[in-house]
């Protein structure tokens, strides 16, 4: 589990083939690797990722053709700058949202601009996530958690302020560039709950036969 809060810029040194996935080697020195073991969960921009190698300044992962296919990581090369946030320890603040570092979807910029002393982002994205997308609430954009300003037809903006520009990859993007996307868990939960609700037989989740209704929100205290 993760926060969108980036720790640290990273640069992919290499990737290579190996055994029908990839091996993804990426160097960083503004973490302590020495404090993490083989088998951490490291997020690169936005893609859950296992350590499979420590080095003093970085660290190795596999990564399945799959997610090389389904995910902007397939577009990294030798020289790209990711974002890196090491996985959420019991205790750790919670500064952005919970994210899972599966990605839904991959997002494209579609504008990029001044706004003030902020970077407005327009980012697209495939039309059957965009119900997942709601004014005010969070989307985790290569590993960033965001705000979600506007919502349209078929993108989103959100403001990059000067910090996270500097502290994230997301200060650089150019129109066209392809991004990662997590919506939020609490949208994808939500979802399936409302879904279960309007099924049939006798395995509802928490008893519930006839969908959400005002009599069913009355009952647990939300109405």
């Amino acid at each position: 589990m993760f926060t969108g809060i980036v720790r640290a810029l990273g640069t992919v040194e290499q990737i290579r083939p190996q055994d029908g996935s990839f091996r993804l080697s990426v160097r960083s020195a503004d973490l302590p690797w020495r404090d993490y073991s083989i088998g951490e969960s490291i997020c690169v921009n936005g893609v859950c990722l296992t350590a499979v190698t420590l080095h003093a300044a970085g660290f190795d992962a596999d990564v399945s053709s799959e997610t090389m296919n389904v995910t902007a990581m397939g577009e990294l090369k030798a020289g790209s700058r990711v974002n890196l946030e090491p996985s959420l320890a019991v205790g750790d603040r919670m500064g952005g949202h919970l994210v899972s570092g599966h990605v839904d979807c991959v997002g494209t910029v579609r504008e990029s601009a001044q706004d003030a002393g902020s970077i407005r982002l327009r980012i697209g994205l495939p039309g059957s996530y965009l119900r997942y997308i709601v004014k005010k609430g969070s989307v985790c954009v290569d590993g960033v958690s965001l705000t979600i300003n506007e919502v349209s037809a078929d993108s989103f903006t959100a403001n990059i302020i000067p910090h996270t520009a500097e502290a994230t990859i997301a200060g650089s993007y150019e129109v066209g560039a392809s991004v990662n996307i997590e919506v939020d868990l609490i949208a994808r939960y939500l979802e399936g709950l409302l879904a279960a609700g309007h099924g049939e037989g006798e395995d509802k989740p928490l008893g519930i036969t006839n969908g959400i209704t005002k009599e069913f929100l009355r009952a647990h205290g939300y109405a």
